[in-house]
């Protein structure tokens, strides 16, 4: 059985045993790791953003196309009337279609 009393003695005194501490001063191996690791970090994000500003400027380019292609058929429905466009096609029809006689 322990013995314990409710005196103060040697075993509440504190050592340097007792005594945790780090024995770096202000902890200069861990500055260079945390250093390396922000520096790696760094260079990942940004190779991710080379990455992803590419991925932005085909997406951009796709939809100026998009936009360009729009507007130059909105272009168009709207400067043929209903009426204009009836007679264009029959133009058309007759444009693309030439009889020629054969003989036998």
């Amino acid at each position: 059985m322990p013995i314990s009393s409710g005196l103060k003695g040697l075993q509440s005194i504190k050592s340097m045993q007792s005594v945790v501490k780090s024995g770096i001063p202000n902890k200069e191996d861990s500055d260079f790791i945390k250093l390396y690791m922000l520096e790696k970090e760094r260079t990942r994000l940004k190779s991710e953003e080379i990455r992803m500003t590419q991925r932005l400027e085909i997406i951009q380019n796709r939809l100026r196309e998009i936009q360009v292609y729009y507007d130059e058929k909105a272009g168009e429905m709207h400067t043929l009337l209903p009426g204009e466009k009836a007679k264009k096609s029959k133009k058309d029809d007759k444009k693309e279609w030439k009889t020629m006689s054969i003989d036998y």
